[in-house]
């Protein structure tokens, strides 16, 4: 995980207002969001291996993505980037859960904070600078 600079960081808005903004450059909500903190996302290859994400935390309200009303307030904190090496394959020692009915067939990250080569870092810091536009317009 590489942090980067950014001006958005300590920023407050309203979280709908970021989430459109967002969207149109390609970020999604994390799907780690909980009801007073989550990230912004955007995948920076085709193998959805690495990743820029902006973490926020709300301020005031909850978010509720089921609601087009939502009322948080969010400030963004410090936006880095991360590579996840996944073992490819299903897991050949995958193990059956409660009653046996699902098969857990996925395996475990091979390195979930593996070395972001400066190629992902430069084009992590195009993607911020999109994300910074549209923020702080």
């Amino acid at each position: 995980m590489i942090a980067l600079r950014s001006d958005i960081e300590f920023t407050e808005c309203e979280f709908a207002e970021a989430k459109e903004k967002l969207e149109r450059e390609q970020f999604t909500l994390g799907g780690n969001w909980d009801y007073d903190r989550g990230t912004f996302d955007r995948y920076l290859d085709d193998e959805r291996k690495v990743w820029l994400r902006l973490p926020f935390e709300v301020i005031t309200g909850s978010i509720d993505v089921d609601r087009a009303d939502n009322n948080a307030s969010i400030k963004f904190g410090t936006p880095f980037v991360l590579k996840h090496l996944y073992q490819e394959g299903n897991d050949e020692e995958a193990t059956v859960r409660l009653a046996g009915s699902v098969f857990d067939q996925f395996q475990s990250p091979a390195d979930p904070d593996a070395r972001v080569e400066a190629v992902w870092i430069d084009k992590a810091k195009h993607a911020l600078a999109a994300a910074e536009h549209v923020l702080l317009a």
